[in-house]
C-alpha cells in the first residue's frame, strides 16, 4: 500500500509552469481625473467622521453616510432579508463548489475497490478446465483446482477475491492544462464574490432612494391635505360672496377648478405613498416594523451626509462591477492556458497495489499481493482542426472581455461624472427654488392683503395661491433629486459596502 500512496504524491508534483499569457491589466481608456467646469465644484466636505477630504467614499461606512436613524434600520433590515441578496450569497456558494471540483482535478482520486467474481463453468470434453492447465475465463489463469466447486455432471462454480488500493486515469499537468482549468475556476469564484458586493452596494443605495421618495411623497400628500383645506375654504367663501352678489360664477368656478385639482393630487400621492411602502417591502424581504426609530422629515437636515469630491477616476478600479469584470478577464485568460496546453502530449496513469486469492481466506497474505502501473500517452497528430479552433475561440473570448472590462471602466466614469455635474448644480438650483418659494408665499400673502381691502379681485389671490402651491411641489420635489443624487454618488463611487468605517474593504463574505 505505500508503493501506491509515494506513487501518488509523485504524480501530483510533476505539474509545469502553465502556458497562460502574462497577464497585464488592460489600458483605462478614461482620463486620469473627473471632469472640470462650471457644473463641477469641489467640496472640502471629506469623511463624516474624520474630516479627512482625501478619505474615498467606499471607506465610508453606509451608517456614517446614512444618519437617519430610520434609514439605517432600514438598510440593516434589507442586508439581512433581501432575496436578491441572498441568490448573490448562494451564487458564490455554488461557484465556491465549482472551484473545488476543478482543483480536486490536480490530484490523484484514490480509492480502495474490493471485488468478488463468481460464475458458473460447464463441464465439456470441448471446454478446458483450469484444473487441465487452460484458461476458464479472463483473468483466472492462475486459478487452482480449490476454486472449482463440483455441481455434478454439469459444471463447476468459479471464485476468485481482490482488494485494491489505487487510482486510475488520472493526468500528469505537464504542460499546465489542468492547472489553468482550475486557475479559471477560481477567478470565477472571485468575480462572483465582487459581484456580491455590488449587489449589496446597489441594495444599500436603491433602500435609500426608495426611502427618500417615500418621504418625499408623504411630504406632497401633507401639502395637498393643506392645500385642499385652503383651497375649500376659498370655495365656501366665493359661494358666500356669489349668493350676495359681490363676485361672479367665473370666479366660483375657478376656485373649483384649484380644489379638484388639489383633491386629485391628494388622491394620488395616496396612492403613491402605498406604491412606495410596498415597494421598500420588497427591498426589505419583509413587512415594514412597527417599531421602527423616529426619523427626520425630507426637508429636515441630518438625513445624509456630504461626499468627498474630486477624487481621482483611479478609485474606479476598486468598485466591485469592475474587479468583478476584471476577474472574468483572468479567467478567460487562464482558459487560453488550458487550450495552449491541449496541443501537446498528455500523460495518464493508472497505477494500484493490493491483493488477490481464489480463496477469501487466503487473500491477504504475503502470497496473494498484486500491483498494477499503467502509464498512457496521448499525442495528438490530427484533430481536424478542434485544438486550434478551442484556442482561437478562447482568445476571442478573452478580447470580448478585455472590451467588457474597459466599458465598465467608462461607465463608471461617466456615472461619476454625471453625479459630480448634478452635486455641483442642484445646490444653486435648490437655493433658486427656495427663493422662488418663498417670494410666491410673499405675493399670496399681499394679494390675501389686497383682496381683503378691497383693492383687488378675489382672482388675483386665488392666482397666486395657486402660484405658491406649484412653487411648494416643484421644491419637495427638487430637493429629493437633490439627496437621491448624493446617493447616487456614493454608489458610483463605491460605497455602500462597509457598515463602519473601520470595516476592511476587500473582506470577503
Amino acid at each position: 500500500m505505500r508503493r501506491i500512496i509515494i506513487l501518488a504524491a509523485t504524480a501530483s508534483s510533476l505539474a509545469a509552469c502553465s502556458l497562460a499569457p502574462v497577464y497585464t491589466r488592460p489600458p483605462a481608456s478614461v482620463a486620469t481625473a473627473y471632469p472640470t467646469g462650471p457644473a463641477y465644484k469641489n467640496s472640502d466636505a471629506g469623511n463624516p467622521r474624520t474630516g479627512d477630504p482625501q478619505a474615498s467614499a467606499d471607506e465610508i461606512g453606509w451608517r456614517a453616510f446614512f444618519k437617519d436613524r430610520r434609514l439605517q434600520r432600514l438598510i440593516g433590515i434589507a442586508i439581512a432579508n433581501n432575496r436578491d441578496l441572498r441568490v448573490a450569497v448562494l451564487d458564490i456558494a455554488q461557484t465556491q463548489a465549482q472551484y473545488r471540483v476543478q482543483r480536486a482535478a490536480l490530484f490523484p482520486s484514490i480509492a480502495v475497490t474490493g471485488t468478488q467474481e463468481v460464475e458458473g463453468l460447464p463441464t465439456s470434453t470441448d471446454i478446458p478446465s483450469p484444473t487441465s492447465g487452460g484458461a476458464a475465463t479472463a483473468g483466472s489463469a492462475t486459478a487452482t483446482t480449490q476454486s472449482i466447486e463440483s455441481t455434478g455432471s454439469s459444471g463447476g462454480v468459479y471464485r476468485y477475491f481482490t482488494a485494491n488500493l489505487g487510482f486510475t486515469s488520472f493526468e500528469l499537468d505537464l504542460f499546465g492544462r489542468v492547472t489553468s482549468l482550475s486557475r479559471a475556476a477560481f477567478e470565477t469564484y472571485l468575480s462572483q464574490v465582487q459581484e456580491r458586493r455590488s449587489a449589496q452596494i446597489s441594495l444599500v443605495a436603491e433602500v435609500a432612494s426608495s426611502y427618500l421618495t417615500y418621504l418625499s411623497d408623504q411630504e406632497l400628500l401633507r401639502l395637498t391635505a393643506v392645500t385642499v383645506v385652503s383651497q375649500a375654504e376659498s370655495y365656501r367663501l366665493t359661494k358666500m360672496m356669489l349668493d350676495g352678489g359681490t363676485t361672479t360664477l367665473l370666479s366660483l368656478r375657478e376656485v373649483e377648478q384649484s380644489l379638484d385639482t388639489a383633491k386629485a393630487n391628494a388622491v394620488q400621492y395616496t396612492r403613491q405613498v402605498a406604491q412606495d411602502e410596498n415597494a421598500l417591502t420588497l427591498l426589505l424581504g419583509t413587512p415594514l416594523p412597527a417599531d421602527l426609530p423616529p426619523g427626520n422629515g425630507l426637508m429636515d437636515q441630518g438625513l445624509i451626509a456630504d461626499l468627498p469630491a474630486g477624487l481621482p477616476s483611479a478609485l474606479l478600479t476598486r468598485r466591485p462591477d469592475i474587479l468583478a469584470a476584471e476577474h472574468t478577464l483572468l479567467s478567460a485568460n487562464a482558459d487560453i492556458g488550458a487550450a495552449r496546453a491541449a496541443f501537446f502530449p498528455s500523460i495518464t496513469l493508472t497505477a494500484s497495489d493490493g491483493v488477490a486469492s481464489n480463496q477469501l481466506n487466503h487473500l491477504f497474505t504475503n502470497a496473494a499481493t498484486t500491483w498494477l502501473f499503467s502509464p498512457e500517452i496521448n499525442i495528438p497528430i490530427f484533430t481536424w482542426g478542434e485544438n486550434q479552433g478551442n484556442l482561437d475561440y478562447d482568445k476571442i473570448q478573452k478580447q470580448i472581455d478585455v472590451a467588457d472590462y474597459q466599458k465598465a471602466i467608462q461607465t463608471a466614469f461617466r456615472e461619476v461624472s454625471d453625479s459630480l455635474a448634478a452635486r455641483g448644480t442642484y445646490g444653486d438650483q435648490l437655493q433658486s427654488e427656495q427663493a422662488l418659494e418663498a417670494a410666491a408665499a410673499d405675493s399670496y400673502r399681499l394679494a390675501q392683503m389686497r383682496f381683503r381691502a378691497g383693492l383687488d379681485t378675489y382672482l388675483t389671490s386665488l392666482d397666486s395661491q395657486r402660484t405658491l402651491y406649484s412653487a411648494q411641489q416643484t421644491l419637495i420635489e427638487m430637493k429629493e433629486e437633490q439627496l437621491t443624487n448624493l446617493v447616487t454618488l456614493y454608489k458610483v463611487l463605491g460605497g455602500g459596502w462597509n457598515e463602519h468605517d473601520s470595516d476592511v474593504r476587500d473582506g470577503a463574505p
